[in-house]
């Protein structure tokens, strides 16, 4: 007899078949209907069609920043005034009779047009590199730049303020303050001289770059210095506790009687005499007038003054000190900066006699 529900009889036999049953039919498949399998030389060229985009992405993005770095530089050529490193680009002079160098102490003489007039009064051509906040450093790298450009002086005038000589502050921090280089026009001497500040080399990559100018947010506002406006015209009441907050402002609170002879900004103060005097030029030290009261106020003001004339002896130089004299209050637009009228009678009565020594 015949088994009619034997599974070989089935109809519903070939639903059951094992998939790797080899009587199972399959479609044909060919090497053609496989994804073709990347070969190296294919690897290569895709490789290169995205070095050659990336290539051209990156290229524009240099052409970009090119135009806005011309943009910022052409600028700068525009609306500089008293940025130092421009004066001394733009120095419209090779051969000077004096440079004067400090910080804002002797800014001040070049406010508005007291430069031109102690040239009058003096008959002497005077460049002012002096600028706020300044230490040795800087005004190291400032006179370097001077001579560097093809310039030369008979005579370099340094007005000193201690608080230049105690800290950090005042010279490393303020070589590196970007606000300095953001009307600075490019030079390769500028850059060769940076490069050769250790202080200096910190904000060489800016300098290049010229990532300060492009992004000055004061590109447009007049390059004076602040307190060259109205305020340079008043006339200040003292009063305790600014002066004691401008003081400490200045002078770090740890300063003792022997930090000045530790101090590394004395030791290159010294350095920079060497360097004028090798040069052949006369270095001249001056002191500034200060209020009584500040002076007073000043840590260890007496021990810099001595140091100061120790120095000015071994190295042959003049030392003028100024600070006992045209210092009445009325001559101060703040605790101890002259205003329009005390900086224009310390010029006639001071400084101006003493350049006007060294012109005869």
């Amino acid at each position: 007899m015949t088994d009619n529900h034997s599974p070989s009889n089935s109809p519903f036999n070939s639903s059951f078949n094992s998939p790797s049953d080899p009587t199972v039919n399959r479609p044909a498949t060919s090497d053609n209907d496989l994804p073709p399998t990347p070969t190296v030389t294919d690897e290569v060229d895709e490789i290169r069609s995205f070095l050659g985009r990336a290539g051209r992405f990156v290229l524009v993005g240099i052409c970009l920043y090119l135009a806005v770095y011309l943009g910022a530089e052409w600028l700068v050529y525009q609306t500089a005034e008293r940025n130092r490193f421009f004066t001394v680009k733009t120095a419209a002079m090779n051969d000077y009779d004096h440079v004067i160098l400090g910080a804002s102490h002797a800014a001040v003489f070049d406010y508005r047009d007291l430069n031109t007039r102690l040239e009058q009064m003096t008959g002497a051509d005077i460049l002012n590199l002096a600028t706020e906040g300044s230490g040795v450093l800087l005004n190291r790298v400032l006179l370097e730049y001077f001579y560097a450009t093809g310039h030369t002086s008979d005579t370099v005038v340094y007005v000193v303020d201690s608080f230049a000589f105690y800290s950090p502050e005042w010279n490393e921090v303020r070589l590196q303050d970007a606000e300095l280089y953001a009307r600075a026009p490019f030079d390769p001497a500028l850059t060769r001289i940076l490069l050769g500040h250790p202080a200096g080399r910190p904000v060489l990559l800016d300098y290049l770059t010229g990532f300060s100018k492009i992004n000055n947010a004061d590109r447009f506002a007049p390059d004076l210095f602040a307190a060259e406006g109205p305020r340079f015209d008043r006339v200040y009441r003292p009063l305790a506790q600014i002066d004691r907050q401008r003081m400490a402002f200045l002078y770090p609170a740890d300063i003792d009687a022997d930090t000045l002879q530790a101090s590394p900004y004395l030791a290159a103060f010294t350095e920079l005499i060497d360097y004028v005097q090798a040069r052949g030029d006369r270095f001249i030290i001056v002191r500034p007038p200060v209020p009584s009261r500040i002076y007073q106020m000043i840590p260890f003001e007496p021990e810099f003054d001595r140091t100061l004339r120790q120095v000015a002896e071994q190295h042959d130089v003049e030392l003028h000190d100024f600070t006992a004299v045209n210092n009445d209050p009325g001559y101060f637009y703040d605790s101890d900066h002259l205003n329009q009228a005390g900086a224009l009678q310390f010029l006639q009565r001071y400084l101006g006699p003493v350049l006007q020594e060294e012109e005869d």
